[in-house]
């Protein structure tokens, strides 16, 4: 690793997530149920036969279009081969979406004995949303942290718990990323997803480390029918200008799905401009039926001006990442009951901070590579157990080169490193005793090369009462998160020992209507999580295992289809969270983590007049939250809320034009104190489709 050239350097300059009463954490970013086989087997046998992977279950096509008139409309050409198909009624959508990432198999969503948040491909077209982040922030228990504009760190918090705690998966591929461990959602566009997950609550047991809190999976499309294409672009407010490109499609026994996207935005603030250029793609061969053999690329280089807090500019400050990923993955089905999945991937990631106006580090450059193999075995001896086995491997090269160190505090090392491996097995048993009635029990060992064993385990069930369409759902389970290499290296301790998780929860679903129009879903759920071994400060730069913490609180969420073509959507999180130690000496015991707000509030309306026009409008409200005040007590950041508009019109089946606003009473707010959110903006474009 030592003798590897290092071209690319952490974000000193960017203000991170915030832990467990810990001191900010520098950003270094480099670093359905098996069906029955009686009753279920007839309702979901078919999909399953037609989704041999979990990435071929699609959801048709929206093809509504939408106009807001007031916003410019910059040109853009795009064609699509195929005739387009009506768009589906959202209510029939929702009816017919199976999960994967609460069972590492396909189940029906209605039955999911975890508490999971679906987000299609309809969603995030409808509402214009670029970033995945920004579509995150309609999910309950999620709560979206940026530090002031597009390209800036971007964190989510899982229930109260840090950033490093949510393990995110492209394609069941863990994504987290850098010295921190945490996944920085700032480049993470929408191109080609299909839909995307949300598991709250520990699932270590299934996906292993930083899936403490949880799991966000993205899942891209797959190419089915003729192939097509559909390009557009669009400009507005802040010198911002978008071009993005999709095609997917099968031919024979060869299907793909291909995006990509550019954005050039000088944002607000001086020295603040963004470049982002993105792709991803999904491609496959299908002999038969019961086998593919494909592969996932993508690639993304970003360059972002760095102004830092608007109490301490820097003018010049400038950050370069680029990341790319290979991930070729066999699925086969060797019989109706037996089905394996085979994963290997690797990643590299490099960053270049220069100029870095940091007075400790000054310019550095940092590179992380990993290694990843994934194997999944999906056994059904009998029509009621399902036994999901697997082994998981993980080799991770990580470091920073900083040729300029101060040395004035004594002697500090001009080249950083860690290298860590992982071994991993899991077992899990999926148990229908009777129709509806859904037991899952589940454990896992993890071998590392620096800490030795963590062993963890998930006991959960649902049952649906089809007599009133309820659902109940509840677990328990033990998570955890390893140290990080930036809590080993800069706190001088590789001897560090994995945070700890135990957390449960408890829910119900009531579906008013299940399907088509009127209907009606609303969920409520509650949690809570005892954490120990959180990693904290002693005051003496050093890194210990000091701490622990509780969070606790209410997820709701509302779906709402009162006509054919309207829909509404609504989620609440209330939030209790508490450092319980303390040893850690950056908050007092019983002090409110920081960043975590106490209430937020998302609503959102949908409508399609006339088959033409879709209209949009989304609001969300935070309450306020605390921040970290070094060398004195904590401090609110105020309440904000924003409200969002967007349409689009389809001028014929192959050209629409559409519009938005963002942040529509222009409200001042800043979700990291001292980095401010952009004002009201306006964006407008055109979509050609062949």
């Amino acid at each position: 690793m030592q003798n590897r050239p290092f071209w690319f350097v952490p974000r000193s300059a960017r203000v991170p997530c915030v832990g467990f009463g810990v001191a900010p954490k520098q950003p270094f970013p480099i670093a359905g149920i098996a069906c029955n086989r009686t009753a279920q087997e007839k309702k979901f046998a078919t999909a399953r036969r037609a989704r041999q992977h979990p990435r071929r279950m699609r959801f048709p096509e929206s093809r509504a279009i939408h106009l807001f008139i007031g916003v410019w409309l910059s040109a853009v050409l795009s064609v699509r081969a195929q005739e387009a198909s009506p768009t589906p009624s959202p209510g029939e959508a929702q009816a017919e979406q199976v999960v994967v990432s609460a069972t590492r198999f396909d189940i029906p969503l209605d039955q999911s004995p975890a508490s999971v948040s679906v987000i299609s491909s309809e969603d995030i077209e409808q509402k214009q949303i670029e970033r995945v982040s920004d579509a995150l922030r309609e999910v309950p228990g999620l709560s979206v942290v940026q530090t002031g504009t597009a390209g800036q760190l971007t964190s989510v918090f899982t229930r109260g718990l840090r950033s490093e705690h949510t393990q995110v998966l492209l394609d069941g591929i863990p994504i987290n990323q850098g010295l921190q461990g945490a996944f920085n959602f700032a480049d993470l566009t929408t191109d080609d997803i299909e839909r995307v997950e949300i598991v709250r609550g520990p699932q270590s047991t299934l996906y292993g480390p930083r899936a403490l809190a949880g799991v966000i999976q993205i899942f891209t499309k797959q190419g089915t029918g003729t192939p097509g294409i559909t390009a557009s672009a669009e400009g507005g407010s802040y010198d911002t200008f978008r071009e993005s490109l999709q095609s997917d499609g099968k031919i024979d026994n060869f299907d793909y799905s291909i995006g990509a996207s550019r954005l050039d935005t000088d944002n607000a603030r001086p020295n603040n401009n963004y470049r982002n250029t993105a792709a991803v793609a999904d491609i496959g061969w299908s002999p038969n039926d019961q086998l593919r053999i494909g592969g996932l690329f993508t690639y993304s280089l970003s360059d972002t001006g760095n102004p830092n807090t608007i109490f301490d500019p820097r003018p010049i400050d400038h950050f370069l990442t680029e990341r790319w990923l290979i991930g070729p993955h066999i699925d086969w089905q060797a019989t109706d009951w037996w089905e394996h999945k085979l994963i290997f991937d690797y990643d590299h990631e490099r960053q270049v901070n220069n100029p870095n106006q940091d007075g400790f580090l000054g310019p550095t450059r940092a590179l992380f590579i990993r290694t990843q193999i994934d194997y999944q075995n999906d056994l059904r001896p009998t029509s009621w157990l399902t036994l999901t086995s697997g082994f998981f491997y993980s080799e991770v090269e990580a470091g920073e080169e900083r040729p300029f160190v101060t040395q004035a505090f004594g002697p500090q090392p001009t080249f950083v490193s860690d290298h860590t491996e992982e071994v991993a097995g899991f077992l899990q048993a999926t148990v229908t005793p009777i129709h509806n009635l859904i037991f899952v029990a589940g454990g896992r060992i993890d071998h590392f090369n620096q800490f030795g064993d963590v062993w963890t385990y998930r006991l959960a069930g649902s049952y649906k009462i089809d007599m009133t369409n309820t659902t109940v759902h509840s677990s328990i389970a033990t998570g955890f998160s390893p140290p990080s290499s930036q809590d080993k290296i800069f706190g001088n301790n590789f001897g560090l020992k994995p945070e700890h998780d135990l957390g449960w929860d408890i829910g119900i679903e009531q579906r008013v209507w299940s399907s088509g129009s009127p209907s009606v879903t609303i969920g409520l759920t509650y949690f809570h999580n005892d954490l120990s071994n959180v990693i904290g400060f002693n005051g003496l730069f050093q890194t210990l295992n000091l701490g622990a913490a509780e969070t606790q609180g209410l997820e709701a969420e509302l779906r709402a289809q009162p006509i054919t073509d309207l829909l509404f959507r609504a989620s609440y999180t209330y939030l209790d969270a508490e450092k319980t130690s303390s040893a850690d000496i950056s908050q007092p015991q019983g002090a409110r983590l920081p960043r975590r707000p106490r209430n937020e509030v998302y609503v959102s309306a949908s409508y399609l007049w006339w088959k033409k026009l879709r209209t949009t409008a989304e609001a969300k409200f935070v309450n306020a939250r605390e921040e970290l005040n070094f060398g004195g007590p904590n401090f609110d950041i105020e309440d904000y809320s924003f409200v969002n508009i967007a349409a689009e019109y389809e001028i014929n089946p192959h050209l629409s034009i559409f519009g938005r606003i963002d942040n529509l009473t222009n409200e001042h707010y800043a979700e990291v104190f001292g980095f401010p959110a952009l004002g009201r903006a306006a964006y407008g474009g055109m979509k050609l489709r062949f």
